[in-house]
C-alpha cells in the first residue's frame, strides 16, 4: 500500500507539470503569429496530465501505515527523481515537437531550464515570443521546484519527507503548507516589483518580466544574445545585481527582511560572508580587467561587481565575453561559481553556509595545534532562526558534501576535456557552470555544442541541482531494488525447477 501511495504523489506532481507547460499558451492573444506552436506545447501537457490522472486514479487508496525509515526514504528519493526526470522529459517535448531543436539540445534546453542553471543551444535572436517566455517560467518554477509547488496546494502525511529530499532545509512556520506558501507569495512579490523596476529603467515589458523570472531564480536566460550587456545601461545591470542578490539570499533570511528585521538579518553568518567574498574579489577582478583591456578602474569596477555577482549568485547573466579574460578573473569567476549562493536560497553551487563552516573548521583545527590542550571552544554561527553550534555531525556532513562535489568537479572537468576537445581551464569553467546551476560559458556551449558534452553538462546540472545525494540515494535504492527482485525470481525459478524434478522422479 505504500507503493500506491507513492504512485498517487507522483500522479500529482505529474499533473502539476502538465499545467505548467501549458501555461505558455496564456501569450497567444499577445502574441497570435506564435499560434502555430499550439500543439508543441498543448500535445505534451494533455500527455502528462493524462497520465497523472491515472497515476492518482490508481494509487488513490492509502491505508495510512507507517514505514520504516529506509523505506521513506527511498519512497522520497525515488519520487523526486521520478518528478524531476518526468518533468525535464515533458518540458523538453515542445522544443522537440516545434523543430527548434534535436532531441539530445531538446533535453538539454529543458535540464538547464527547470535546473535554473541558464546553458543554452538556442539562438535567441530567433526566438519566439512563447519560447522565449516558457525558457524564463521553467526557470522561475523551477527555483521553487516541483515539490515546493505541490505542498503548497495539496500537502499530505509524506510531505515533509518529499519537501526535505528537494533540499529545502528550513521551516518559514510551524505549518509546512504555510512555509510553501509564505516562500510563494515573497517570490510573487518580489517578481511583480522586479518586472516593474525593469520597466521603470527602460526594458519592454516582455523582457522585463522574464529577465525578473530568472534574475529571482538565479536562472540566467535572456531575451538577448548577449544577456545584460547588450542594453548597456547601468540602470538595468544595478536592477540586475540587487534581483541576482535576493534570489541568491535563504529565503528565511528574506522573510526576516520582509519583517523589517534588518539587524538581525545582516547578523546571519551567511549574509555577511556573501558581502565578504564580494568585497575581496570584485576589487581585484577590477584591477586584472583594467590591466588587461585598458579601461578605466571605475568601468572595470562595474564589469566585475555585475559578473562576480552573477557568478556567486550562480545566475548567469553577463555583460561581456570570457574568451578573451585573463586567467586571473576567469580562475576567480570559477571560484565564485563553486562556492554558490546561500542555502535554502535558489541558488546552487557548494551553497555560502558550506563553505563558511569549512572555513570554520580548517581555523579551528588550527587553533586547537597552536592553544594549550584544556582550552575548550564550543564553536557557533548565525542562522536566521539563531545561534547554532558547529557539532561534529554538522561538520561531517558538510566535509562529506564537499568531498563529493569537489570529486564531481573533477571527474566532471576530465570528461569535458575529451567530449569538447577543450583545454583545462575551459573545461573547469564550463563543468563549474553546469555543476553549480549557474549557467556562464566561456564560448564550449552553444548551437554547435557536440551531443556527447551536452550529456556531461546535463549530468552536472541534475546533479547539482539536487544536491548529489538525493540523486545518490535513488540510484542506490533503485539497485537494491533490483537486486532484490532478482533475487526473489531466482529463487521462484529454483522451486519451480525442484517441483518439476520431483514431479518427473
Amino acid at each position: 500500500m505504500a507503493r500506491i501511495k507513492e504512485g498517487s504523489n507522483r500522479g500529482k506532481l505529474m499533473i502539476l507539470i502538465g499545467l505548467l507547460v501549458a501555461v505558455p499558451l496564456a501569450l497567444l492573444p499577445f502574441y497570435p503569429e506564435d499560434c502555430g506552436f499550439v500543439w508543441a506545447f498543448a500535445g505534451p501537457s494533455l500527455f502528462s496530465l493524462s497520465a497523472g490522472t491515472l497515476a492518482c486514479l490508481v494509487g488513490k487508496r492509502d491505508n495510512g501505515n507507517s514505514v520504516s525509515w529506509s523505506v521513506s526514504q527511498r519512497q522520497s528519493s525515488h519520487t523526486v527523481l521520478f518528478t524531476w526526470f518526468w518533468g525535464i522529459l515533458i518540458g523538453a517535448l515542445p522544443f522537440l515537437f516545434s523543430g527548434h531543436l534535436r532531441f539530445v539540445q531538446a533535453l538539454f534546453e529543458s535540464v538547464s531550464g527547470w535546473t535554473t542553471t541558464g546553458l543554452s543551444v538556442m539562438d535567441v535572436s530567433r526566438t519566439s515570443h512563447i519560447f522565449l517566455f516558457y525558457r524564463s517560467f521553467m526557470q522561475y518554477c523551477g527555483g521553487l521546484g516541483f515539490i515546493m509547488m505541490i505542498v503548497m496546494l495539496i500537502p499530505d502525511k509524506r510531505s515533509m519527507d518529499l519537501f526535505n529530499a528537494e533540499g529545502h532545509p528550513d521551516k518559514l512556520m510551524p505549518n509546512l503548507r504555510k512555509t510553501a506558501q509564505t516562500i510563494f507569495a515573497m517570490y510573487l512579490v518580489f517578481l511583480l516589483v522586479g518586472t516593474a523596476a525593469y520597466a521603470i529603467v527602460g526594458m519592454p515589458l516582455f523582457e522585463s518580466i522574464c529577465h525578473a523570472m530568472c534574475s529571482l531564480s538565479t536562472g540566467g536566460f535572456s531575451t538577448r544574445l548577449n544577456s545584460i550587456g547588450e542594453y548597456h545601461s547601468l540602470a538595468i545591470e544595478i536592477v540586475t545585481i540587487i534581483l541576482m542578490l535576493i534570489g541568491t539570499t535563504n529565503f528565511a533570511v528574506l522573510l526576516l527582511l520582509v519583517r523589517r528585521k534588518w539587524r538581525q538579518a545582516l547578523r546571519v553568518s551567511e549574509v555577511r560572508f556573501l558581502f565578504l567574498l564580494l568585497l575581496i574579489f570584485v576589487p581585484l577582478m577590477a584591477l586584472s580587467l583594467s590591466h588587461a583591456f585598458g579601461l578605466g578602474y571605475g568601468e572595470a569596477l562595474r564589469q566585475a561587481l555585475f559578473n562576480a555577482s552573477s557568478a556567486l549568485s550562480t545566475t548567469g547573466y553577463t555583460t561581456m565575453g570570457y574568451d578573451t579574460w585573463p586567467a586571473f578573473s576567469v580562475g576567480i569567476l570559477i571560484l565564485l561559481m563553486l562556492i554558490g549562493g546561500g542555502m535554502g536560497s535558489t541558488a546552487g553551487g557548494l551553497k555560502l553556509t558550506r563553505v563558511y563552516l569549512l572555513l570554520r573548521m580548517i581555523g579551528q583545527n588550527l587553533k586547537r595545534k597552536l592553544v594549550p590542550g584544556r582550552f575548550v571552544d564550543t564553536p557557533t554561527y548565525i542562522k536566521a532562526q539563531g545561534k547554532a553550534k558547529i557539532d561534529d555531525t554538522l561538520c561531517a556532513d558538510t566535509l562529506g558534501f564537499v568531498g563529493c562535489y569537489l570529486l564531481l568537479f573533477i571527474a566532471g572537468t576530465l570528461a569535458l576535456t575529451l567530449t569538447a576537445g577543450c583545454g583545462l581551464t575551459e573545461a573547469m569553467f564550463e563543468f563549474a557552470s553546469a555543476l553549480g546551476t549557474v549557467g556562464l560559458s566561456i564560448g564550449l556551449t552553444g548551437p554547435a555544442t557536440g551531443s556527447a558534452t551536452l550529456i556531461v553538462e546535463m549530468i552536472g546540472m541534475i546533479m547539482g541541482r539536487l544536491e548529489i545525494f538525493i540523486v545518490l540515494t535513488g540510484i542506490y535504492f533503485g539497485l537494491h531494488r533490483v537486486k532484490f527482485i532478482r533475487r526473489k525470481y531466482k529463487k521462484a525459478h529454483e522451486l519451480r525447477r525442484h517441483e518439476k524434478s520431483d514431479t518427473t522422479a
